[in-house]
């Protein structure tokens, strides 16, 4: 039992036209047009929401207000998680922005100590070549 015979009448009944719109160059691929060399169609980061954090939650908490009041909790529940997973994002991101400020300013101190270290030996032995002359 072939359940894709009616495939190969499609194909059959093509014009010649049709059959040659996109043909393979040289090196095997097809000859996409203009649609390959221009990228501005493309996602910059496909996985991720152009929304920000802040302002998803915002949004999934209205929407779960408006579920409720229509009277399905359920969905309502869903997007309180949703608002919750993007709050909990928020906070990994605030922590990390701590951390990383934290660790700016400690090289940032540690730079700035070795600097006045290495400048008040450069006095010392700046007046003790005085004093010996």
């Amino acid at each position: 039992m072939n359940n894709f015979r009616n495939n190969n009448r499609r194909v059959r009944f093509k014009s010649g036209a049709d059959r040659n719109f996109r043909k393979r160059n040289g090196n095997g691929h097809k000859n996409n047009g203009d649609f390959s060399s221009n990228h501005e169609f493309r996602r910059k980061n496909p996985g991720k929401n152009n929304q920000n954090a802040s302002k998803l939650v915002l949004k999934y908490q209205d929407l779960a207000r408006e579920a409720l009041s229509n009277g399905d909790k359920i969905l309502s529940e869903n997007y309180l998680q949703h608002a919750d997973h993007f709050s909990r994002i928020i906070a990994a991101q605030e922590t990390a922005k701590d951390n990383y400020n934290q660790e700016k300013n400690l090289h940032q101190k540690n730079v700035e100590d070795k600097k006045s270290s290495t400048d008040s030996e450069n006095k010392d032995n700046e007046s003790r070549t005085i004093s010996s002359d």
